[in-house]
């Protein structure tokens, strides 16, 4: 049998070979229609219109034809949005890069992407807005500047401006003008413009706190940027220290932020589910525990109740701010802060993965069990954190397992407060092997015996609020956001602090609070701000006295919070931002970037955008409608770096091969989701099958110009014509359906190259006639067609060479400006039956088979059918009936 399904490219090498295309004989096709002709299409600027000259060398010369159209699209405005287009508007966002240098092929991916989706939505009719900026402050750029002894402003501009010649020499298409920088003035203003809105609405607040120490940066870590106890940036082991720090109060947010994680259907799963745990709501109880000897109260938060009366001892994280008051002055107090310090300084992985040593101090105090009285030894653990509840645990040995190690280890009593449902087991605390964690019936609990432990959880509550012990409570793990740095290179917290009035928010009329320019670089653990006289030293705006400036900057994660916002009106310096053009534009259709930014980046963003929307800034609470995240590219097994030496330079391959071969091999290499691995083999691949496509079209080129381009009669088809015009739609359909629905560009441009193999079988038999009869030019203007539709769903992909050879192929550029190609039903589904498969009589399956097909391909096709075969598995096949056109009943024993 010949197999007449779609040859599909596994590697870039299997699109070269010419080969002959897969029989279809026994597919057929009836008469249709065309698709209706094209117009012009796009919202161009106003020079658009102009022709651009073909050049006479017909080799594909990649440099001179990417030059030529990378300028055109800057001349003709392709990218910028023309404001009074009235068609619906696409706001296709790539995350704004921060500028470390230069970029390699891993990171071009990112921006690769977003130009497909940008060039594919312009070519479907929308007003699409695509911009582009620069994430500028921030650590790396500080420590560049001392290791350079170079500016932090001087190095992040020449970085900007090596990383946006690779953007353009790739081809990638922003509107420019739009283009924001978040270390220039004019925008930073605009991010402490932000913090002092939520110093106003009591969302921005300074404590004294235990942060995360980088000893190597000499700043503040949020925890997020705290990865298994060691610095996301230089991979330094964090400490922990207590500063007072300045914090944006998202932790109010923590419900919305779960909740409308929900509306958010145009995310991956796999995103939200990751914020909803580092959200972690949590339900339960807030019980209170009275120190014995005083009236202080130690609250502790717990979603298991049901235990309180099997509490047998009290654990507070090392970082709890209550343990230097309650072993101050006594003999416990060296040993319990050594033993405090040296925990403090152990990741949280550390501290808490599964196999580790429990271990603890006694502070020789104790508090009371408000259900029973009973004196409650009080100690601090190393797996108790600070950042989950309040810090303090009421240890329950008998039904946790945490706290059953420790209590053996310390020799501490565990009682028994819930026994298996099961009659004929009885715990016994000496027998036990391990805490008891699941169901039963509550027992050693009071009034509460004999209930089954879940439905005692709201009566014992309920006992709690009675009694004025406790109350019904949640808790979440987010905890509050800490932006407070104590580096030079981020945007100043426009805070001033007088000995009249306090602390004081700079007015807005102040605004930027500027950086000094003048600053020695010589981190000590302080901000390098601290030293220059002329920044710290100002007057209160409120009583005209000397005062003080805050020396600590934001957290960059703040200046990539809001600037999709900025983009819109960017070079407003009136405000922020224009918010009946953001009501407009806003929430972003799409946003492109990687999975590491799924807790940090997006969370904060989403946070900032309900701040807005609660001030009725904007009338939207979420920023980003739809999300994707691409996948990495590595080589040789490892994410690209230079310190592994296999980072690949693509100003190189753009220089051998051109941008649209870097383009090409970039979307064909995985599904961009996934991760996948460079090969230099499968550059030439994709370099060779452009030459390919050039030269195919070229070798017409005086044919275009000469034969007349006239309806296409279906009429006058052969069946190999017929066949063609099919395929041509089944691509169209593909490639459309990979890139609206999967994403699959990879799929998709091999379905292209498997047409072009088509195509070429195909125009071998008209090379050498003259076309002077009508079949004949009605079969020249069906390659034409099919040229023109290849170049067109190639266009997004490789623009550069698209828009040469649809200028070649007789039409006014741009190529962006006709619409995405729509597919011929009637020709994809021409003479195809469904017929109806029956195993002894009963319907099991259905098919869709060409209607001619002959009886041997179509029992091949049924018994290929999944369904068939987990039916006649393991069975005898007696008989085959075929009804031609209707059905095939398979009689099996």
């Amino acid at each position: 049998m010949k197999d007449d399904r779609p040859f599909v490219a596994r590697t870039m090498d299997d699109c070269f070979v010419s080969r002959p295309w897969p029989d279809r004989r026994a597919e057929r096709t009836r008469a249709g229609s065309l698709p209706s002709s094209f117009v012009t299409f796009n919202c161009l600027h106003k020079s658009a219109s102009k022709l651009v000259t073909n050049m006479t060398n017909k080799e594909y010369n990649f440099s001179e034809i990417e030059k030529k159209w990378q300028d055109f699209w800057e001349g003709s405005g392709l990218f910028r949005v023309d404001e009074d287009c009235n068609k619906d508007k696409f706001y296709c966002l790539v995350m704004f890069p921060y500028p470390s240098g230069t970029l390699h092929v891993g990171h071009g991916r990112n921006y690769i992407i977003g130009d497909v989706v940008t060039r594919y939505k312009i070519m479907k009719g929308y007003r699409v807005l695509s911009p582009i900026g620069w994430d500028a402050f921030g650590l790396p750029t500080e420590n560049a500047a001392i290791e350079e002894s170079i500016h932090p402003t001087i190095h992040t501009r020449n970085n900007i401006k090596k990383m946006k010649t690779q953007l353009e020499r790739w081809g990638v298409g922003y509107d420019w003008d739009r283009e924001v920088t978040s270390c220039e003035p004019d925008y930073y203003k605009w991010t402490q413009w932000i913090f002092l809105k939520l110093f106003e609405s009591n969302l921005a607040y300074k404590k004294k706190a235990s942060v995360n120490w980088c000893p190597s940066c000499a700043t503040v870590l949020a925890n997020e940027q705290v990865i298994v106890g060691f610095c996301e940036r230089c991979e330094a082991r964090v400490m922990q220290r207590d500063l007072e720090q300045w914090f944006f109060k998202i932790s109010d947010y923590a419900q919305r932020l779960l909740d409308d994680l929900e509306t958010l259907s145009g995310w991956p799963e796999k995103v939200k589910i990751m914020q909803a745990n580092w959200i972690g709501r949590s339900e339960g109880a807030r019980i209170n525990f009275k120190l014995e000897g005083s009236d202080e109260i130690i609250p502790c938060f717990t979603t298991r109740p049901d235990t309180i009366f099997g509490v047998t001892f009290m654990s507070l994280a090392p970082e709890h701010p209550i343990i230097s008051e309650l072993v101050k002055g006594t003999g416990n107090e060296k040993s319990v802060s050594e033993f405090v310090d040296r925990i403090r300084n152990l990741s949280t992985i550390e501290r808490t993965s599964e196999g580790a040593v429990k271990e603890g101090i006694f502070t020789g105090r104790y508090v009371i069990n408000p259900v029973n009285d009973e004196r409650v030894p009080l100690w601090v653990s190393n797996y108790a954190l600070m950042e989950y509840g309040t810090g303090a645990v009421m240890a329950v040995p008998a039904h946790d397992q945490r706290d059953f190690e420790f209590a053996k280890k310390y020799n501490l009593p565990i009682r028994v407060v819930i026994q298996p449902s099961d009659n004929d087991t009885t715990l016994k605390p000496e027998d036990m092997k391990e805490a008891y964690l699941e169901d039963g019936i509550q027992v050693n609990s009071t009034q509460f015996n004999g209930m089954p432990n879940r439905e005692a959880i709201p009566k014992i509550i309920n006992f709690f609020e009675d009694k004025d012990m406790g109350e019904r409570s949640i808790n979440y793990r987010l905890r509050d956001w800490l932006i407070s740095r104590q580096r030079y290179w981020g945007a100043p917290i426009p805070i001033i602090y007088c000995e009249s009035c306090g602390t004081v928010p700079v007015p807005e009329k102040d605004l930027p609070v500027l950086l000094p320019e003048n600053v020695e670089f010589n981190p000590q653990g302080r901000s390098p701000l601290v030293d220059v006289d002329e920044f710290v030293n100002t007057t209160c705006p409120k009583c005209g006295s000397n005062a003080k400036r805050e020396t600590d900057t934001m957290d960059t994660f703040v200046d990539s919070s809001w600037y999709y916002l900025r983009y819109i009106s960017s070079k407003d310096y009136t405000q922020a931002f224009d918010s009946e053009e953001v009501n407009r534009w806003l929430p972003v259709d799409q946003y492109i970037g990687g999975i590491e930014h799924a807790i940090l980046h997006l969370l904060y963003s989403r946070f900032i955008t309900k701040v807005f929307f609660d001030l009725k800034l904007t009338n939207f609470n979420e920023p980003f409608k739809n999300l994707f995240t691409q996948g990495m590219i590595i080589k040789n097994g490892a994410k690209m770096s230079k310190s592994k030496g296999n980072v690949v330079n693509p100003d190189l391959i753009t220089e051998k091969y051109g941008a649209d071969t870097q383009r090409l091999y970039t979307l064909f290499i995985a599904p961009p989701q996934r991760d996948a691995e460079w090969s230099d083999r499968g550059v030439i691949g994709s370099y060779r099958f452009l030459n390919r496509l050039w030269n195919n079209i070229t070798a017409f080129e005086k044919h275009f110009k000469n034969v007349p381009n006239t309806e296409i009669q279906r009429t006058l088809f052969s069946k190999e014509t017929k066949e063609l015009y099919r395929y041509i739609n089944i691509t169209i359909k593909k490639v459309t359906d990979d890139i609206e629905k999967s994403w699959n560009f990879n799929t998709a441009i091999a379905s292209v190259m498997e047409l072009l193999n088509m195509v070429v079988d195909f125009s071998a038999g008209l090379r050498d006639k003259e076309f002077s009869d009508e079949a004949s030019i009605n079969d020249f203007n069906v390659l034409r067609f099919s040229f023109e539709t290849i170049v067109k769903i190639l266009a997004p992909f490789v623009p550069h060479i698209c828009e040469e050879l649809w200028e070649i192929l007789g039409n006014t550029p741009s190529i962006f400006s006709v619409p995405w190609p729509s597919y011929d039903k009637d020709a994809i589904d021409a003479d195809q039956v469904e017929m109806v498969i029956q195993i002894n009589g009963k319907v099991r399956s259905r098919l869709v088979v060409p209607s001619d097909i002959n009886e041997d391909d179509l029992k091949l096709r049924v018994m290929e059918d999944k369904r068939i075969n987990e039916y006649v598995n393991g069975k005898k096949i007696l008989k085959t009936i075929v009804v031609p056109k209707k059905l095939v009943n398979l009689v099996v024993r």
